[in-house]
């Protein structure tokens, strides 16, 4: 299920899992898995990647990050099928990847003997990436009736859904926001008017995408399995300069 109509929909590079996270999503449909057993599993997964990255399993490190992309997208869509939105697998899912981030990258650091400087800009980095285009994703699906479990600025604790505990909302908000309130609100404060009735061309979406979650570890992965290890980190920090390139191009858009 799509989270925007058909004449918003743009080719999204970083949403390569989709496709065979419907056919997850086929066979877990009418079972009694959760959409919450999912995003533990990605998380299971994203540690694996992080233990073969430790022990220079690069293929299969690979493959997990590409994995755990797969099963990133099948959580959200296992909810859209079961018709089981909620904040809770929203904000778990959304701390589980902030955690993996800083461990995939911290591991990639260790491995190579890195300068710790870079390995801090280049999570940094990561997180600013991922945050532009979020934010702008955001502001589409908001606009068109798309996914209602995700806001611009999330200034304050959501009322849970029905069948979720409100403290256990609270609780992961508080956590979500501590992780990523700074990310959030720089990218808010770079672009503030993006969310005002703005236009988002497709191709330009297009090209945002590249800066989301699953473009950085399919990087991540091609470049593991390359034996290229010893560039991801200074990649990243050099990748950061499409951040404000982006928001300038959404402003000329815009003028």
């Amino acid at each position: 299920m799509s989270k925007l109509p058909a004449n918003h929909r743009f080719r999204d590079l970083s949403d390569y899992g989709r496709i065979p996270a419907r056919w997850i999503v086929e066979v877990l449909k009418n079972t009694n898995v959760t959409p919450i057993h999912v995003t533990l599993l990605f998380g299971i997964v994203g540690l694996a990647a992080c233990y073969f990255i430790l022990v220079s399993q690069m293929y299969a490190a690979g493959i997990c990050l590409i994995l755990k992309s797969i099963l990133d997208a099948a959580d959200g869509e296992l909810a859209r099928v079961k018709g089981t939105p909620s904040y809770t697998g929203r904000y778990l899912d959304s701390i589980f990847d902030i955690i993996l981030n800083f461990l995939i990258l911290g591991c990639i650091w260790y491995i190579t003997n890195g300068s710790f400087a870079i390995a801090l800009l280049a999570f940094v980095g990561v997180q600013l990436q991922g945050t532009l285009f979020n934010y702008y994703y955001v502001i589409l699906r908001n606009e068109f009736d798309g996914d209602n479990t995700s806001r611009i600025n999330e200034k304050k604790s959501p009322t849970a859904f029905p069948g979720e505990k409100q403290k256990h909302v609270d609780i992961l908000y508080g956590t979500f926001n501590l992780m990523y309130r700074v990310f959030d609100q720089a990218i808010y404060y770079a672009d503030p008017k993006a969310p005002k009735k703005q236009h988002f061309p497709n191709g330009f979406m297009t090209i945002v995408s590249a800066l989301g979650l699953g473009s950085q570890l399919l990087i991540i992965a091609v470049m593991l399995a390359l034996r290229l290890e010893h560039y991801i980190l200074p990649f990243f920090v050099a990748y950061t300069a499409l951040v404000p390139i982006l928001i300038l191009v959404r402003r000329y858009i815009n003028r």
